[in-house]
Order: structure tokens, then C-alpha cells, then sequence
């Protein structure tokens, strides 16, 4: 017969020995081994193809994997790859091969740009730096082997009538390709030349003038051929000597003193550029060392001090047009299968430098940009505000740097001030929560008691990452130890050993 139970637990007496039971740390006693620290347990990241046999364990990082990896994702850990020229050729999700980079000074906006350059430069695309002011990139070009070309008072000239390498190209050409290269220079050099008289003059040279520089370089092409590059002191003589081409254009009716009063301002403006003028002789001698298309290239004109802001655009304005042209020329050898295909990534830093510097250069710098998708070519534009684009003294020009952002294919931004928030809202969609982000970015630093000095600011190496109006990507960057000498902007700062 089976013994009834009570139903209810029977106590333990209290002689009863308790059975041991090991804990998350090991088993507790005498002899047991119970640690104080557990070391996690390692974690790799994979991509699905990788990790695919340990599935439901793998997690997607919600980015493309594809391009130079940037840094660390701040909501989830996961490595952001990440750079115009990959996401657009690998990738398909931007329109054209271009960024915008705007945020406050000392949040990190040249490092992003050039953690973008020396991945690229490993996947085989160029870095190209046309006017390094501080200098931010000089060193990185150095440490991958480019070309650094110096220029200022003293260090180097650059000649803007010089084609580079488009003469010599073009000379390799046959046909339509030839007379399409040909005409490509004559209109950079007139945009440049027309360039240089709207610093000079903070105003854009008149039609007539226009005309009469265009037929000029007709004449001066004639007259040196290809033997000779001329200078800005020959295009003068040219307008000097009033040939029967450039007669006509002037419209001075067959009278020599009216052409003499048409073109005796324009005159006046060149002999400027030739030495005497504020501007120095930078433009008009020949240049000192030109570019190679076969390496990374800076142009470093950080000598140029920050008082001489004129010619300091009129320095980056031409580096641009002269580095514009050599990759043009380098394009069409490629296409007619005389020289290998070779992609750049040109960095276009300090933008609002020259938008500001003189009325009608956003027309330049937009006709400089318009750089289609076929040629390969990839565009970093940085920038600090939003607010130094709506600076500009004329509303048509604000309209057209407004498009500079409009038009890139990715925005990437540091901290802003709260202040910036409206006006980048009218270009970049932005939900409140962004917003705050980049607010909180701008932050200033607090004082470091523990070291007697300012702390690093919050927003040191954070980017929010825009593409059309995609949830923007929240992203880190970490310097490697071997990125931290080629970042190091403060060396003249540094105790000597």
C-alpha cells in the first residue's frame, strides 16, 4: 500500500550536508576555483557568405560592406565602408562620384578626407590635391609616394596660359578627339585668365573684354605654336600690338585710338598680374614643375599667408584649372588606347576661400566642377558652414553654391552650430533626431583637470553620413598608428627632441 503524504515539503534538517552547485564564475569552496574576472568571449564580424554556416549568430551591419573602411558605426559597432568614388562605381547607390564635407573646424574634416584618400589610393584611384593651405595632405602624399609641387612668394610659379599635358596629348590625337582636347584648353585658359581679372577687380571682366582675350589667345597660339609655352607677358603684347582679329572683336571701327581706349583697362588689369600687383608674379612665369598624372599630387601653397586672402584664391583657383586639364588630357589618351585608364580622387579643401574672394568666381569654381561621371573622376568639396555658401553678396550666386551640395552624391558632416540646422535643411534632409546629433557634435571641449588641459571636443572624429534621404549613417573615426604622423597638423607645435 502506498504511504499518504501531507502534500507539503518536508524540511531539511539542519544536519542534512547541502549539495554544492557551481556558479556563473566556477564552483564555490575550498579547492573550487571560483574566478573574480571572466573573460568574454571573443567576437568576429563576417559577412553572411562567411559566417553563413553559424546562422541565427551572424548579424548584418546594416551598411555596405564595399569601399575604404571608415570607422565604426556609433549605434551598432559595425565597421562603415565607406567613399563616393566605391559606393558609386560598386555599389550604384550615388548619382555621381562626389561629397560635400562641411563641419566646425578641429572636428576632423580633413582626416575623414584623407582616410577616404589613402584607401582609395590603395584601391589604384589617385588622390589628387589641388591647393593644400595648411598643409593637411602633403604628408600623406609623401608617404604613398606622390608628387608635391610647392608654390607661393618665392617657392614656385605655375603658369595659367601653360596647357600641361594637354598640348602634348592632343598631339598624339587624331580627329574630332584632337580638336575636342584643343578647344577644352583654350576655354580653360580663358576661364582662367577671366579668373585672375575677377580677383584682381572683384569683379568679372566685361563681354567685350572676354571676347577680345579670346581672340588674343587665338593670335598667341598662332604665334608660338608648339615649340613655346607662352606667359601672361606675352598674351599683353599680343592686345599691344592690336592684330586685325582682335581689332574686329574690340569693335573699334577701324579707329587704333578707340581700340587703344577700348582695351586700355583690360591692359592695365594684365600688366598687374605680371608682378607689381598684389598678386605677385606667381602667374606669370613659366611653371616650375609640372604635374604627373602617374602618382598621388599636392599642390602646396600653404606658405601663402592667410592676409593675402586674394592670392590665395587666385593660388587654389589656378591649381585647380591646371589639375582639371591634366586629368582631361590624361582621359582622352585613355580613351583613344594610348595610355592605361587611371581614376583620381580630387580634393577640393577651403572651398569658401574662394567663392568669397570676388564676385562671379562661383562661375568659375562651377564651371571647374562640372565634371561628368564618364571621366572616372571623384570630388571631395569641404567646407565649414552651409552658412559660407549664403555668404555670398549676390542671390544668384548663393543659388548656384547651394547646387555645389545639391548635387553631391553624399554629404558628410561633423558638428554644426544650431544656427546652421535651417539653412542645411533646405539642401540635406535632416529628421530631429540628426539634428540634435550634429548639435550635440559642435559642443565645445571641457577642461581636463587630470592633465591641466583642454579634453579632446565631443565631437572629435564623428560624421553623420548622408546619402540623398536615406537615414543618415552615424560614424567614428579611429587613426591607426600608422595615420597618426601623417595627421599630425600641429607639428610646428610640437617640443623639438
Amino acid at each position: 500500500m502506498a504511504a499518504r503524504t501531507s502534500g507539503r515539503t518536508r524540511a531539511r534538517r539542519p544536519d542534512t550536508p547541502r549539495t554544492p552547485q557551481p556558479t556563473p564564475r566556477g564552483w564555490p569552496g575550498r579547492g573550487g576555483g571560483t574566478v573574480g574576472y571572466v573573460d568574454p568571449a571573443p567576437e568576429w564580424r563576417g559577412t553572411t557568405v562567411q559566417v553563413c554556416g553559424m546562422w541565427p549568430f551572424g548579424a548584418g551591419a546594416g551598411t555596405p560592406m564595399v569601399g575604404v573602411p571608415l570607422g565604426r558605426d556609433l549605434d551598432s559597432g559595425a565597421t562603415v565602408c565607406c567613399d563616393p568614388v566605391s559606393w558609386f562605381m560598386r555599389t550604384g547607390l550615388l548619382a555621381n562620384p562626389s561629397m560635400f564635407v562641411l563641419g566646425r573646424p578641429g572636428l576632423g574634416k580633413s582626416t575623414v578626407v584623407r582616410r577616404m584618400a589613402l584607401g582609395l589610393a590603395g584601391y589604384g584611384v589617385h588622390p589628387l590635391v589641388f591647393g593644400d593651405l595648411k598643409p593637411d595632405y602633403v604628408d600623406l602624399i609623401r608617404a604613398i609616394g606622390g608628387q608635391v609641387i610647392s608654390l607661393g612668394r618665392g617657392r614656385g610659379h605655375l603658369n595659367v596660359l601653360d596647357p600641361g599635358e594637354s598640348t602634348a596629348a592632343a598631339a598624339r590625337l587624331t580627329g574630332s578627339a584632337r580638336r575636342q582636347l584643343l578647344a577644352a584648353t583654350h576655354s580653360r585658359r580663358l576661364n582662367m585668365v577671366s579668373a585672375l581679372l575677377t580677383i584682381l577687380r572683384s569683379e568679372p571682366p566685361g563681354d567685350r573684354e572676354e571676347t577680345v582675350l579670346a581672340a588674343a589667345l587665338d593670335i598667341l597660339d598662332d604665334r608660338h605654336g608648339p615649340g613655346r609655352t607662352p606667359v601672361l607677358a606675352d598674351l599683353v603684347q599680343v592686345i599691344k600690338d592690336a592684330p586685325e582679329p582682335v581689332r574686329a572683336v574690340a569693335l573699334d571701327r577701324g579707329d587704333i585710338n578707340r581700340y587703344r581706349d577700348i582695351t586700355e583697362n583690360l591692359e592695365a588689369s594684365l600688366t598687374a598680374l605680371l608682378g607689381d600687383g598684389m598678386l605677385g608674379d606667381s602667374f606669370a612665369r613659366p611653371t616650375t614643375e609640372p604635374m604627373k598624372l602617374d602618382r598621388p599630387v599636392c599642390f602646396d601653397i600653404s606658405d601663402i599667408d592667410d592676409s593675402e586672402t586674394l592670392l590665395q584664391a587666385a593660388a587654389l583657383l589656378s591649381c585647380w584649372s591646371y589639375g582639371f586639364g591634366a586629368v582631361s588630357a590624361a582621359h582622352a589618351l585613355a580613351d583613344a588606347g594610348l595610355e592605361p585608364r587611371r581614376n583620381h580622387f580630387l580634393v577640393m579643401d577651403e572651398l569658401w576661400r574662394v567663392l568669397q574672394a570676388g564676385r562671379g568666381l562661383v562661375d568659375r569654381v562651377n564651371a571647374l566642377t562640372r565634371l561628368d561621371r564618364q571621366r572616372g573622376v571623384g570630388l571631395a568639396m569641404v567646407t565649414h558652414t552651409i552658412g559660407d555658401l549664403l555668404a555670398l553678396p549676390t542671390e544668384e550666386d548663393r543659388i548656384k553654391a547651394k547646387g555645389f551640395v545639391e548635387r553631391a552624391g553624399m554629404v558628410v558632416c561633423a558638428g554644426l552650430p544650431p544656427a546652421e540646422m535651417p539653412q542645411l535643411s533646405q539642401v540635406v534632409e535632416l529628421t530631429e533626431v540628426e539634428k540634435r546629433l550634429l548639435v550635440d557634435w559642435s559642443t565645445p571641449p571641457a577642461w581636463d583637470s587630470s592633465r591641466n588641459r583642454q579634453a579632446d571636443p565631443p565631437g572629435l572624429g564623428n560624421f553623420l553620413v548622408k546619402v540623398g534621404s536615406r537615414p543618415g549613417i552615424p560614424v567614428h573615426v579611429d587613426l591607426t598608428e600608422g595615420e597618426l604622423e601623417v595627421n599630425n597638423t600641429n607639428k610646428r607645435w610640437n617640443k623639438q627632441a
